[in-house]
């Protein structure tokens, strides 16, 4: 296990490092760069900026340097923990990171942890009673789940919440906490607040998930040894968890990889909707705006995000199946 782990975590390298390569050559691709953008919007406003000093800015910032030099310039400073200044913002990058990553991880883990609590007892009671109502109803809500985007369910949410309620749920805090220094009571408003982007982030990712264990639990209970077990008496309930739910689980552990990159996308809907401060709304802007050493570093969170999301799974799975644990 020991070797297993340090394998993978030996592999992290290389991997990391091809994907920061192809994710900034893909944000370097679009013609142009920040100040051809900003040049434009002053053009159209009827502004005029002087072609040496853009050409001064380019050269200030970098970017009239092939990409290759650029890229290793932007791996060298990240090695040092300087991912660089924001042109748009005018601010290092770092901070702005560090500003709103908080929220993005509170809202995205928060998710995942929904993600599994709902989706893993639904397909389990969906697998056993296969074809009952509870079954049907379960089949719909997903199949609901899945086609509702999460834009239109966040507004569906803050349009039930209003009617109910008569408050409008938008920002992690009410007015009064807002700028307010943190305190027991600003941690409990936050809780209040917290609930509806973690549900609309993670519902999506929910209804796949249940289908997947439906799926995987309703094939490994049609499988010889699971009638032999109950044959010799085992009770259903032990005959469930001890053997078929094991081994029905393996996929939905692997989904972890992709499941917190998928959660972190998904939560770019919530936070222009609900108009919360992570970094998905940041990252929108910066490739609007081609600021493109916020949106690598972006990019480059995600990127670690997917990598840590599949050793995880890798872990749990080698800890969970023995057949794993003696391959490794």
């Amino acid at each position: 296990m020991k070797g297993f782990l340090l394998r993978r975590i030996l592999l992290l390298i290389p991997t990391l490092f091809i994907i920061t390569v192809i994710s900034f050559m893909i944000i370097q691709l679009p013609p142009g760069d920040f100040f051809s953008g900003y040049v434009g919007r002053l053009s159209a406003r009827g502004e005029y900026i002087e072609p040496e000093t853009v050409e001064a800015l380019r050269e200030q910032y970098g970017l009239d340097q092939p990409m290759i030099v650029q890229y290793f310039k932007w791996m060298g400073n990240i090695l040092r923990g300087d991912f660089g200044r924001s042109i748009q913002w005018n601010k290092p990058v770092i901070e702005l990171l560090a500003a709103r990553l908080p929220w993005t991880l509170m809202i995205s883990f928060g998710a995942l942890i929904f993600v599994y609590i709902l989706s893993v007892p639904i397909g389990i009671l969906s697998a056993v009673r296969q074809y009952s109502i509870m079954d049907y109803i379960f089949t719909l809500i997903g199949f609901i789940g899945l086609a509702v985007p999460n834009f239109l369910f966040a507004l569906m949410l803050l349009w039930g919440y209003y009617k109910i309620t008569g408050n409008v749920a938008v920002g992690l805090f009410s007015p009064e906490y807002a700028l307010a220094p943190w305190s027991f009571a600003r941690a409990i408003d936050l809780i209040k607040h917290l609930w509806m982007p973690i549900i609309i982030a993670g519902t999506g990712g929910a209804a796949a998930l249940i289908r997947v264990m439906r799926a995987n639990l309703l094939d490994e209970l049609q499988k010889p040894y699971v009638v032999v077990a109950r044959s010799k008496g085992l009770s259903e309930r032990k005959l469930l968890f001890k053997y078929p739910f094991r081994v029905a689980f393996n996929p939905v552990i692997s989904t972890i990889g992709w499941t917190l990159p998928f959660l972190v996308g998904g939560e770019l809907v919530v936070s222009l909707v609900l108009g919360i401060p992570t970094i998905a709304p940041l990252f929108l802007k910066a490739v609007m705006t081609e600021d493109m050493l916020l949106a690598s570093a972006v990019v480059l969170i995600l990127s670690v995000f997917t990598v840590i999301g599949t050793l995880l799974s890798d872990l749990l799975l080698a800890w969970l199946d023995p057949r794993i644990r003696e391959a490794v």
